[in-house]
């Protein structure tokens, strides 16, 4: 008899998230599962909740009840020391990129090493075999060749790349990008959301991505998860949705900011 291997690296059921008693839940009975190698794109307008969900993804989003996992780590129950552990696994992947931008390239994807490495000189400390991995990273994302100018002198583009080779100096078991294109231009956007599909397949490592745009959700993902209000209106394969398909995700008079 076969046995089946679960790979959901994330599992989320019914989960609700309010930040103070008495006011309205940010995230209202969401249930969320994230495969090993791949790409989901949570879509919702400003307000719906994308940002909370991952916030609560890494303990920094109270969760009030309900079901939240990542691996073997029942979030709802870790104490500061194991919340630290669970975020360490986690790769995050910022609108504004988070560089120091007078450090180095090369020196920001090392940071990634900050975590498991403990106090180290920014300046040439880091361990020839950090050295050589951050560069076959930067390799990997395609500007290995910018490894020692200083990351504000890079493009947008070029800057959200060296942030994603950070993200996998960490070795993550999940990469969390939110809004990862917003300030780039639609070439470029593209050129981002395939590198991260691409690592999920490669590499193994689920992508949650948050996103605004209907077409680069359809072209750069596996499923769609589509939050309305904090409640998720739309689930489900990529392949088998639409446009049309997704219209219940968006309010025709717009939202608030995003929660």
């Amino acid at each position: 008899m076969s046995t089946l291997v679960d790979t959901r690296r994330v599992h989320v059921r019914d989960l609700r998230v309010r930040y103070a008693p008495g006011e309205p839940f940010v995230l209202d009975g969401v249930d969320l599962d994230l495969h090993d190698g791949e790409t989901v794109a949570l879509l919702g307008a400003s307000g719906s909740g994308k940002s909370t969900l991952m916030k609560a993804l890494t303990g920094f989003a109270p969760i009030s009840s309900g079901e939240a996992h990542v691996g073997a780590h029942d979030l709802t129950r870790l104490r500061a020391k194991q919340l630290r552990e669970v975020r360490s696994q986690i790769g995050q992947v910022f609108q504004q990129y988070n560089l120091i931008g007078r450090l180095s390239v090369l020196t920001n994807v090392l940071t990634g090493t900050l975590y498991n490495a403990g106090p180290v000189n920014l300046l040439g400390t880091f361990s020839s075999a950090d050295r050589r991995r951050a560069l076959e990273l930067l390799d990997r994302v395609g500007i290995a060749h910018k490894a020692d100018e200083q990351a504000r002198t890079l493009s947008g583009g070029q800057q959200q790349r060296v942030a994603i080779a950070r993200a996998l100096m960490q070795n993550p078991r999940l990469i969390l990008a939110d809004e990862p294109v917003a300030s780039l231009d639609p070439r470029m956007s593209h050129t981002v959301l395939s590198l991260l599909q691409s690592i999920a397949r490669d590499e193994g490592i689920p992508v949650l991505v948050s996103l605004h745009v209907l077409p680069l959700a359809l072209a750069h993902s596996d499923r769609i998860v589509g939050l309305r209000h904090g409640s998720v209106v739309v689930a489900g394969r990529t392949s088998e949705l639409d446009t049309d398909a997704l219209a219940p995700v968006y309010d025709a008079l717009g939202d608030e900011e995003d929660a």
